[in-house]
């Protein structure tokens, strides 16, 4: 994920442009625009997956709130209604409080940072038994049924790319930083360091506190790790805890519906999407409202899927990732493929190790969206299969449709509004850098 986002930031520092990963593409192969239309649909469903898999997580974390509280266990019906309500709180938000999520999202980096030391804290200090480096670092608990000790460990895969995805973000917004070709893409690459470490943290004190892992694999809780924390610090401090973890995933899911609102707006700006009027238009809080809650009604649908099966919440999990990764794909293959594309270099580049640094990338992201659509138990039947690969089919045929009926009739790429950026003015790389 590292090597991803020295890709990423290479491209950041030489296009430091509102648009991230859409834009890149565009800009990088403009002669074939679908490319850029695949990148921005694919992106733009990513985002709103994450989403709506975020604010389920936080119904779970809430229905475990109210267990760990009252010993009541709610149903899937009742999750899936909360993730409902969470899905609308994320739209009246959006709608609402343009000017806030910023100031948001600013906010839930120190919650975030207070938070994990506080959990970290509460953990090891609370803790009565405390594992061994040798139970830590050594022991492997599978339960999936396969029988490929390689195979499970690569599945757990998953939780670490899926908190390690976003990192492109600090390039969506580096028109509003000073020095925006430096700094943007150190913050990039600076993401994933701070979230290792940060997440390493929490992850060896989640080990050494483990009480007992039958007890986390049997729990009648909505999400297991209650269980974890309820067993090594009590029920109150579980009730603290998990209150911290969940406000930073609403915070974080909130945002994401921002960014899946911004990238239907920009589609439809650039003709890449139907009914351009109704997805331009903005609210009197300059919000595009109806992107916001096109993102809300795909969630709450998605959310549903929960009712059937919490295998069907995984598939979520790993679509919203897979989605992400398809993203990312894109501009490093053609970083790969068109080593010359990259017309304009700026003051954060790769030098002589470019070509290898995207390779690999380029390697471990087809891997992963393979990976990510293989079963995850054994032996596979309709109950514990992984849907993740209908979902992803789903998906390319839409885009595929899409640009079949619509795309290449009406796009050509990026509309550029402002006069400064058009293909007349002199040296508009320049300028847009």
């Amino acid at each position: 994920m590292l090597l991803i986002a020295l890709s990423q930031a290479e491209i950041c520092s030489a296009y430091p442009t509102m648009g991230g990963l859409y834009f890149w593409v565009s800009k990088l192969k403009p002669d074939f625009p679908v490319l850029a239309y695949c990148t921005g649909w694919i992106y733009a469903i990513a985002m709103n997956l994450t989403g709506t898999s975020g604010n389920l997580t936080v119904a779970l974390f809430i229905a475990s709130l109210v267990e760990v509280g009252s010993g009541r266990t709610l149903t899937r019906v009742q999750i899936a209604a909360i993730a409902w309500g969470i899905n609308i709180l994320s739209g009246v938000i959006n709608t609402i409080g343009t000017k806030a999520i910023g100031r948001m999202s600013t906010f839930n980096i120190w919650w975030t940072l207070g938070g994990t030391f506080v959990l970290v804290i509460t953990l090891l200090v609370k803790a009565p038994v405390k594992n061994s480096a040798e139970f830590v670092f050594t022991d492997l608990e599978n339960f999936t049924g396969w029988g490929s000790k390689g195979f499970v460990v690569l599945l757990g895969f998953l939780q670490a790319v899926y908190s390690l995805e976003g990192s492109e973000t600090a390039g969506q917004v580096a028109e509003e930083a000073l020095r925006a070709e430096f700094l943007a893409p150190m913050a990039v690459v600076g993401s994933i360091i701070g979230s290792w470490i940060i997440g390493l943290a929490y992850m060896l004190a989640l080990l050494f506190s483990v009480q007992s892992i039958t007890s986390i694999q049997t729990t009648s809780y909505a999400i297991p790790i209650a269980q974890l924390y309820h067993d090594a610090i009590g029920t109150r401090l579980t009730l603290m805890c998990l209150t911290v973890i969940c406000l930073a995933q609403f915070m974080a899911a909130v945002t994401a519906f921002t960014a899946s609102s911004r990238l239907y707006y920009a589609l439809a700006r650039d003709n890449a999407f139907p009914a351009k009027g109704a997805f331009m238009a903005l609210n009197r809080f300059q919000a595009p409202f109806v992107g916001i809650w096109m993102s809300v009604l795909i969630g709450c649908v998605v959310s549903c899927a929960y009712i059937g099966s919490v295998i069907a919440f995984n598939a979520i999990l790993s679509s919203a990732a897979i989605a992400v990764m398809l993203s990312y794909l894109q501009p490093i293959a053609i970083r790969v493929f068109w080593p010359s594309s990259l017309q304009v270099r700026g003051p954060f580049h790769l030098g002589k190790w470019s070509w290898v640094i995207n390779a690999v990338s380029l390697a471990f992201t087809s891997f992963i969206c393979v990976l990510f659509i293989l079963p995850t138990a054994f032996p596979v039947n309709k109950t514990n299969m992984n849907y993740a690969v209908v979902s992803i089919g789903g998906i390319g045929m839409i885009v595929a449709t899409t640009w079949i009926f619509w795309g290449r009739f009406h796009y050509k790429g990026p509309v550029l509004t402002n006069v400064a950026q058009r293909p007349e003015s002199a040296s508009s790389d320049e300028k847009m850098a």
